[in-house]
């Protein structure tokens, strides 16, 4: 499964800038080049240094990594909800991403107007919040329309509890809160895969400051930004899409003396997707061998045979168990031999959940 992420914010915040950076970023894999699908889809590689160190021992005809989709979506004004500026398209487009990128503005330029003439990530926030929830509240009311309908044909338990679901993220969208900023049970959330909602997706917003001011720590419209996100159960990474973009177009080594200057331990792809794997309860599996090293995104709890559906149907129809071996063991044995010698290489069946790092051959 590729990740799909929505970079979103209001006109004049750098979400352009940050996209342009990233997308940029995956150009120099040479085994997977920059693709653009689309005027506004970018792909770029996960980056895990672990593909390298397998690839580095299988020494495969090629490497493949996780791939990250990001789309840079149509800018949002008020009334997008109801087909504003380019309301409908961005709303689309929301509906087809995994997760959201919220760019805030965190920074003052005197010579970049912002669209409501002065720099407030609260309200900005508010802003984009407010137009995903009048179209949740839309969604909301047509299938409280259904419920209503099913329910005067015969008292049903699971009806009223989805009406009771119903009641509760209505309560929440008059005070202003998004549906994902609840609390729900188990059951609720197997009723929630009948609400398409737009609020229920996870986000994370970046917070763009200036160089200036990086790593961020006291930037005030950064600390505001994070109390924003505090409440709506969101993550938030500071980060300077200008100097994304100059990351962006230099070497590792290069990368690395750029990054140390500006007290960073990693890049903002890096921690952008980081973050949108741990939000979403993500994680890697490798395939190895001569013909190719691939690293393979599933979400946590995924059993054998669904990660073998992953590389391809077949594999999840004709399971019959998969040999595993961590990525530590493999590389500090020099590869599956060594790990084999040394009892590392466990024979799984179908209820075996995958871990992160996994190597695995299907049978």
């Amino acid at each position: 499964m590729a990740l799909r992420v929505g970079i979103v914010g209001l006109p004049n915040v750098g979400k352009s800038t940050l996209f342009n950076a990233l997308t940029q970023a995956g150009a120099d894999v040479a085994n997977y080049p920059f693709c653009t699908i689309d005027p506004n889809v970018g792909v770029v590689r996960v980056p895990d240094a672990r593909l390298q160190a397998l690839a580095d021992i299988a020494r495969p005809e090629r490497i493949v990594p996780a791939t990250v989709e990001f789309v840079d979506i149509a800018g949002l004004v008020a009334g997008a909800s109801r087909g504003e500026g380019l309301g409908n398209k961005f709303l689309a487009h929301i509906r087809e991403v995994d997760a959201i990128i919220h760019v805030v503005r965190c920074f003052i330029d005197d010579n970049i107007t912002h669209v409501t003439g002065d720099v407030d990530p609260r309200r900005d926030i508010d802003v984009v919040n407010l137009e995903l929830i009048l179209a949740d509240m839309e969604t909301l009311a047509k299938r409280r329309h259904r419920l209503d309908a099913a329910l005067k044909s015969g008292p049903a338990a699971a009806v009223r509890e989805e009406i009771a679901l119903t009641e509760r993220i209505e309560a929440a969208f008059d005070a202003g809160r998004p549906a994902g900023a609840l609390d729900y049970s188990e059951s609720e959330k197997a009723l929630l895969k009948n609400l398409p909602l737009l609020t229920l997706k996870k986000v994370i917003f970046a917070a763009n400051v200036a160089e200036s001011d990086l790593p961020a720590a006291g930037n005030p419209f950064v600390e505001a930004v994070r109390a924003e996100a505090l409440a709506l159960k969101a993550e938030v990474i500071p980060i300077c899409a200008g100097s994304e973009a100059e990351i962006a177009e230099l070497d590792e080594d290069d990368k690395k003396m750029f990054l140390a200057a500006l007290s960073l331990e990693a890049t903002g792809l890096d921690r952008l997707i980081r973050s949108a794997f741990r939000l979403l309860g993500l994680m890697t599996f490798f395939t190895a061998g001569p013909l190719e090293v691939k690293a393979w995104t599933i979400r946590a709890g995924t059993k054998a045979p669904q990660a073998a559906g992953v590389i391809h149907t077949d594999f999840e129809r004709g399971f019959h168990r998969a040999e595993i071996v961590s990525c530590d063991d493999f590389t500090a044995q020099g590869g599956l031999a060594g790990a084999r010698e040394k009892g590392l290489v466990r024979s799984e069946g179908k209820d075996y959940i995958m871990r992160d790092g996994d190597i695995a051959h299907f049978r």
